[in-house]
């Protein structure tokens, strides 16, 4: 792909990060997740944005996971695991200006089918 095209991606992601992260915040409560994927891995995190602290993460890249649908499940369910286990049921969903679908989607179903609301 040339680089003008890639960086041109690369800034209307960063516009709809920023235009989702104006609209959304966590709390210890109601924590965000945010995701990032790349090419090769795929990670996600619950924050905590008025103390700046997270509270719990699941890394692919760590746990052997790649960028796909079916390890996106995988981490879904593992990141839910980890919700679970600081009693958390509910949170706030932030796809990090990536359009919901395919790995992005893929990992929230398994967090909804793992029974955290959002």
């Amino acid at each position: 792909m040339l680089k003008s095209i890639q960086k041109r991606k690369n800034k209307l992601r960063i516009q709809r990060k920023r235009r989702v992260r104006g609209k959304i915040s966590g709390t210890v409560e109601l924590p965000r997740v945010s995701v990032f994927k790349s090419n090769r891995y795929f990670s996600a995190q619950a924050i905590d944005d008025i103390a700046g602290a997270t509270l719990a993460a699941v890394d692919g890249k760590k746990l052997g996971f790649k960028s796909n649908q079916e390890d996106a499940k995988k981490a879904g369910a593992a990141m839910a695991d980890a919700l679970k286990a600081k009693n958390i049921e509910t949170i706030v969903f932030d796809r990090n200006g990536y359009l919901y679908h395919g790995v992005v989607a893929a990992f929230a179903n398994a967090l909804r089918e793992a029974g955290i609301k959002f």
